[in-house]
């Protein structure tokens, strides 16, 4: 009898221990679950995070690549138009280093011309001599001519300051107003330019 009032005692105790065993291995069973379920969320949570990261680097460096690259450009079109300044200046300056070059040159040949001008107006007996020396003056009116030298006409034409210099002014009503009556030495441009004023006699 105290066997049988034992055992049951026993087996209560028993399942009771048993209760208790079973109780945390289920409670032990849901925290991998509960864990399995929270960490993808933390996850997706740092995800976003290190993704708004990356973009907002990516947008910093794309700012920063377009700005240097505008710098770029700007530089580039500043260098391209001083270049273009420069080589136009320098093309300028070779031309008008070369046009004054001639200027003086023919500058130099006017008295030989001059001094031709007078032999050819001068009389002369010797018809061969005056014919070599006339020869010369369309020999240094052909290099004029293909240098781009030309005289400037005068005599009879209006009076251009731009082209004339009067020394001598004379009032007669039969003659014009203000009309070159006189050349007493023959002016020359080159192209455009004149390289040496006409001198004049003007009238009224």
């Amino acid at each position: 009898m105290d066997e049988e009032k034992k055992n049951p005692e026993t087996a209560e105790e028993a399942e009771a221990a048993e209760t208790e065993c079973k109780e945390p291995q289920a409670a032990e069973a849901e925290t991998p679950e509960t864990e399995e379920a929270a960490v993808p969320e933390k996850e997706r949570k740092f995800g976003r995070k290190k993704e708004n990261e990356l973009k907002k680097k990516l947008e910093a460096l794309k700012a920063e690549t377009e700005a240097a690259l505008k710098a770029e450009k700007d530089k580039y079109l500043r260098l391209a138009a001083e270049y273009d300044n420069y080589r136009r200046r320098s093309q300028k300056e070779k031309e008008t280093t070369y046009s004054d070059g001639k200027a003086d040159t023919v500058l130099q040949l006017l008295p030989v011309y001059d001094n031709l001008s007078r032999a050819l107006k001068a009389e002369c007996s010797d018809p061969n001599f005056y014919k070599g020396v006339e020869m010369t003056m369309t020999q240094l009116l052909g290099i004029f001519e293909k240098l781009g030298v030309t005289p400037i006409e005068a005599e009879g034409q209006p009076f251009d300051p731009a082209e004339h210099n009067a020394v001598v002014h004379v009032e007669d009503e039969a003659l014009g107003e203000n009309v070159v009556v006189e050349e007493f030495q023959k002016g020359f441009k080159l192209n455009d330019k004149v390289i040496r004023f006409a001198m004049v006699k003007v009238a009224n």
